[in-house]
């Protein structure tokens, strides 16, 4: 019994994180390593974990997805003892300043249960008290309920969601961060393409604390969505 119990303490750390991956410069202040149980055809899922390095290669904090996928080139080859170079582009891991108050915030991906099966993100923001990346439920709530991750408008200071019904209706909606208090609401915007010549944009915006409500109807052909 117990040389079978030395055999299993010894090969766990084996058989977990046996497929390693690594992101140089994943931001302006942090490298990443990327461990995860199961690999195959270029990609990768199930349990992993992330570990975030400062620019001094000191381990900063550990974070753990119970289904951390990820993508990989044809040309690049994971195996054990293998570290494969990720670009940004390519990495479950997004490193930015989510709420606007000057430090790096993290989102790490944790599966697909976005939007029609689009990529969802548990989101951490940098506790400057703590020391340490605390995990937010509403960013991560927003982060895993779209079409993939929210953009981030620095300049506005505004996280933006997108999503669709169907094939015809897309929906876009802009969120404020409140500082002390979290998200809030400040735009809501559906465009409804259902009609092949015609698009209808509905858009509800808060402003000076009230809801203002436009509608218009744009010639497909001259719509642009940007």
């Amino acid at each position: 019994m117990y040389k079978n119990l030395s055999a299993f303490i010894l090969l766990g750390p084996l058989c977990f994180g046996q497929y390693q991956f690594e992101v140089k410069e994943a931001s302006k202040n942090y490298d990443v390593i990327i461990n995860v149980e199961n690999c195959f055809d270029h990609q990768c899922k199930d349990r992993g974990t992330v570990e975030l390095f400062d620019n001094k290669n000191t381990k900063v904090q550990t974070f753990t997805s119970e289904d951390l996928v990820l993508y990989f080139g044809e040309d690049q080859k994971a195996g054990p003892g293998k570290i494969i170079q990720l670009t940004k582009e390519q990495s479950p891991v997004v490193i930015g300043d989510f709420n606007f108050d000057g430090t790096e915030d993290i989102a790490v991906r944790n599966g697909n249960m976005g939007n029609y099966s689009g990529a969802s993100y548990d989101v951490y923001v940098f506790n400057s008290s703590r020391m340490a990346f605390v995990k937010s439920e509403e960013l991560t709530e927003i982060g895993s309920n779209a079409l993939g991750l929210f953009d981030v408008d620095a300049q506005r200071k505004r996280l933006i969601t997108t999503g669709k019904s169907g094939c015809c209706r897309v929906f876009t909606t802009e969120y404020a961060v409140i500082p002390n208090k979290g998200l809030e609401v400040v735009l809501e915007k559906e465009e409804d393409m259902t009609n092949e010549d015609q698009i209808k944009v509905k858009i509800r915006e808060k402003i000076n604390n009230k809801w203002i409500t436009k509608t218009k109807v744009y010639p497909a052909d001259q719509y642009n969505r940007k």
